[in-house]
């Protein structure tokens, strides 16, 4: 034995003499390469795409083209004990050297020598990263040889930072995980930027040999690889022993986890929308989307099988979307979880009937105290009723819409007309659809077209604002856009109501009571049944915040005793209970607010209408048609000189519609559901006008044009 150590001390310096002509020859190639100036390196790798909320926080993330999960990330989006960690155990010198550490290459060698085995290697986190781009790794002199001259190419044509952030985004993880920022979701449930000592240190560990130290197969290997790293950064300095022997008794994971799934259907929608990018950024709250989509998935398990829900949170002084929650669940196949039922063409139910009424208020026809008959009513051939079949008699308005009744809201739709309604919906940015592209008819008030979730929160925002329109919108930049431009501002132009009109409106709804068993918090909010019972729907709002829920069976098979109240309303108020712990309260009163009693009203806004209907074992009595305008023998102005006759409004009050009008015998086109007509005289002269109403009964008037 005393033998052999001069001759390995002999060896020993002849091995360092060639290393130091390595070294100097290593020296000699980066100064080759760059008189060479070879051609830059492509360093572009394709990353998965990635939904992020409105902070920044990710959403949903989706695999490569090769099925890869890899997601963007920086080194100042890491935790700093990791990129320690990393420099300790795998290149000191990382931000001094240029590509190829000649240090560690000489160690390596002498090691070799001395320990006749591999000890340590010389390869740098530059040389790692050519390697990965290269998506090669061969051992042999020749790829270490490709290895060396890609580093160097890398370290002339790109920063350090940028040479970090390359390998933080394709270092191997084991299976299809590539990344650090892949790997933390995967083994942690949890971004890189604030890790634990034991975590930083198995994402340290794990690139070496990602396939056996998979902590979801292979847990001990982990174990001992971070055990290794924390080791490492004892000697290095960077971490006290005390957090290594700490870190060390940290459990280790043993399963893989799943990628965030949030606003899964918004995210697919994004991605079609616009698949040239692979960063999106929504207006959407993390926080209030994982607590809505766990509400929604809890209360549909609740109300039965084939069920599903969906929910809209709004800023509706912003018109920002909070949260989208398409389904209960989105791999729910029983409950059709993949189809966005937030998007989806429904009935409305009764959640129109805020906006009929506001549009009598806006016309002046009623007022909330305004006394209006709920009876046994026809309009025409339609005869509407009664959600429970029974009817109140004489009641306000405030009381027909706060208890929903049909009938009173039907009337007010004749008088406001259901061409104005639809009118008004298209003018506000929506696209109503009416059964077979059907002329709309009274029953719209109950329901009869069809509009979407996003539709109705969008209709309530503007209720909760006022009146005033505001878009809504999923997209960070057109929010921020919009607060830039003040395009949030009011448009007279689609406009959905006055504001002294949307005040009465919300000041009714606000004083609907709250389901059974719900947590206290005044909202004004409506429900909806469609017919069916296919459809329930429950939509409200405080001083900020429109919250919209549907329930019911994506098909649009019938649930029997499925209504709004009993069904969506309750998740309302949960929803509303989890977005805020005190409500927002409602806006004041603006001016022109008439705030008196029924009996305190000016006679025309007394009592709706003029028809005095009572009860009778047939049905009821109605007043006879009378023809209101023009009256009796009347001389009306029509035109002067060569100009044409101006058109008359001509009005007529009780009857039962539909109404049939003439003049001089010929008929007039007219609507089936208004008292009121245009008619265009052909210039002066005396004209018969008549009117005929459904049961046959028939009122005249001569008029004189001049």
């Amino acid at each position: 034995m005393s033998r052999a150590r001069p001759f390995l001390k002999i060896a020993a310096a002849g091995a360092a003499a060639i290393i130091l002509a390595g070294l100097s020859a290593v020296a000699a190639f980066e100064i080759a390469i760059a008189r060479l100036d070879p051609p830059p390196l492509q360093v572009a790798d394709q990353l998965s795409v990635t939904v992020l909320d409105r902070e920044d926080r990710l959403l949903r993330a989706f695999t490569t083209e090769d099925h890869r999960w890899r997601l963007p990330i920086t080194h100042t989006q890491v935790d700093q004990r990791y990129l320690k960690l990393l420099f300790a155990f795998e290149d000191r010198r990382f931000w001094t050297h240029g590509g190829v550490d000649m240090y560690a290459a000489g160690r390596a060698a002498l090691q070799l020598v001395h320990n006749q085995r591999i000890v340590s290697g010389a390869s740098t986190l530059t040389m790692q990263v050519a390697r990965l781009l290269d998506r090669r790794h061969e051992r042999t002199a020749a790829g270490k040889f490709s290895q060396i001259l890609r580093a160097v190419q890398l370290e002339r044509q790109l920063s350090k930072g940028q040479i970090l952030d390359i390998y933080l985004r394709l270092a191997p993880f084991g299976g299809n995980i590539e990344g650090v920022r892949a790997a933390s979701l995967a083994y942690f449930g949890r971004e890189p930027n604030r890790l634990s000592l034991s975590q930083a240190a198995l994402l340290v560990a794990l690139p070496q040999s990602p396939e056996t130290r998979r902590p979801d197969r292979n847990w001990k290997a982990a174990r001992i690889a971070r055990n290794r790293v924390l080791q490492r950064g004892v000697a290095a300095g960077v971490i006290s022993r005390a957090e290594a022997e700490y870190a060390m008794a940290d459990v280790v994971p043993h399963l893989r986890r799943s990628f965030p799934m949030l606003a899964p259907h918004l995210a697919e929608a994004e991605l079609v929308a616009h698949p040239d990018r692979t960063v999106h950024h929504l207006t959407i709250d993390r926080n209030v989307q994982a607590a809505l989509q766990t509400l929604a998935t809890q209360h549909a398990g609740a109300l039965g099988p084939k069920l599903s829900t969906a929910v809209i949170a709004v800023d509706h002084t912003t018109g920002e979307i909070l949260a989208q929650v398409g389904s209960a669940g989105y791999f729910d196949g029983e409950r059709f979880g993949a189809v966005d039922m937030t998007r989806a063409i429904r009935s409305p139910g009764s959640t129109l009937k805020p906006l009929v009424y506001g549009l009598g208020f806006e016309a002046g026809l009623a007022h909330p105290e305004t006394l209006i008959e709920d009876r046994p009513t026809r309009f025409g051939s339609y005869r509407p009723e009664n959600f429970d079949d029974s009817y109140h008699g004489t009641v306000t308005i405030r009381e027909a819409l706060g208890h929903s009744l049909n009938v009173p809201a039907v009337a007010m739709l004749d008088a406001v007309g259901p061409d104005r309604l639809v009118g008004r919906l298209k003018r506000f940015g929506l696209t109503p659809v009416l059964p077979d592209d059907a002329h709309p008819s009274l029953a719209i008030a109950l329901g009869g077209l069809g509009l979407t979730l996003e539709d109705l929160a969008g209709l309530y925002t503007g209720l909760a604002n006022g009146g005033r329109y505001v878009a809504l919108t999923h997209l960070r930049g057109d929010a921020q856009q919009r607060h830039l431009t003040g395009a949030v501002a009011d448009d007279g132009k689609r406009r959905l109501m006055s504001p002294v009109a949307a005040w009465y409106v919300g000041d009714i709804l606000k004083d609907a009571p709250p389901p059974a068993n719900t947590r206290g918090g005044r909202i004004a909010y409506k429900t909806g049944t469609s017919y069916g019972y296919r459809d329930a729907l429950a939509i409200g709002y405080d001083g900020r915040y429109v919250i919209a829920v549907w329930v019911g069976r994506p098909d649009a098979t019938s649930t029997p005793g499925l209504t709004g109240r009993t069904a969506a309303a309750p998740i309302l108020f949960d929803a509303f209970s989890r977005l805020e712990e005190q409500r927002v309260p409602l806006a004041p009163a603006p001016a022109g607010v008439l705030r008196v009693s029924g009996a305190e009203l000016p006679p025309p806004l007394k009592r709706f209408g003029r028809e005095a209907t009572e009860a009778s074992s047939g049905g009821f009595l109605q007043q006879p048609v009378v023809i209101a305008f023009p009256p009796d023998r009347s001389e009306l102005e029509v035109g002067a000189g060569q100009q044409p006759a101006e058109p008359l409004l001509l009005k007529a009050e009780g009857g039962q519609l539909p109404l049939t009008w003439l003049v001089d015998g010929r008929p007039l086109d007219s609507s089936p559901h208004r008292r009121e007509v245009l008619w265009q005289p052909n210039g002066p002269g005396f004209a018969k006008v008549s009117v005929i109403d459904a049961e046959g009964r028939v009122d005249r008037v001569t008029v004189r044009l001049q």
